[in-house]
């Protein structure tokens, strides 16, 4: 990854810059639609790269593929139904970016202007591979948001336990890249989703 071209950087750049911004305006606004106005008051209901991207993560999603955005604050307390809003807030952020990598797909078919391919490409590269991740099971990602909507509160002791100990077992994954056998197949079917409404 350190040999990238500049053009090959500045790219990245962007289409990692609208990755991150339409997922974390994702949670934002379904929060706002669900009674929160927390992360509005944040001024993190917008698509401007600057509230949402954090500098490190940013570069580390560039030369690794790894990395991560600054978090939307949510408050569920906020939520008329805290268990629908917070499986709708968690989903919100990896459906913007299904939705921004169909549109990539629409552009990269209608258009013939190299540098508009390119980053349309690379943006659907990213948020495909932003979406996937973000699928894991794994706090603080949004497909642990996902599942603990299900899980019943006579067990909220032992979710606790889990959670304080997600931060190693999420590094782990990632050093040993064992999170790619997991990532994988979510990644495969979010490909034939954008695909097929996509028209192809």
């Amino acid at each position: 990854m350190f040999n990238l071209s500049l053009s090959e950087i500045l790219v990245s750049l962007v289409a990692i810059a609208i990755a991150i911004s339409v997922h974390e305006f994702g949670h934002a606004y379904a929060a706002h639609l669900l009674g929160d106005d927390t992360a509005k008051y944040d001024g993190r209901m917008t698509l401007n790269p600057a509230r949402h991207v954090d500098p490190v993560g940013l570069i580390t999603m560039l030369f690794f593929r790894i990395g991560w955005a600054k978090p939307v604050p949510v408050n569920p307390n906020n939520f008329k139904n805290y268990k629908i809003g917070n499986l709708l807030v968690s989903l919100a952020g990896v459906i913007c970016n299904v939705i921004t990598a169909i549109i990539c797909v629409i552009i990269n078919r209608k258009v013939n202007f190299y540098a508009i391919n390119m980053i349309a490409q690379m943006t659907l590269v990213y948020n495909l591979g932003f979406a996937a991740f973000n699928l894991l099971p794994i706090p603080p990602l949004d497909g642990w948001g996902v599942i603990s909507t299900f899980i019943p509160y006579k067990y909220y002791e032992a979710v606790y336990k889990y959670e304080s100990y997600s931060t190693i077992l999420l590094l782990l994954l990632i050093f040993t890249n064992t999170y790619s056998y997991i990532v994988g197949p979510i990644h495969s079917f979010l490909v034939k989703i954008v695909f097929m409404f996509a028209g192809i």
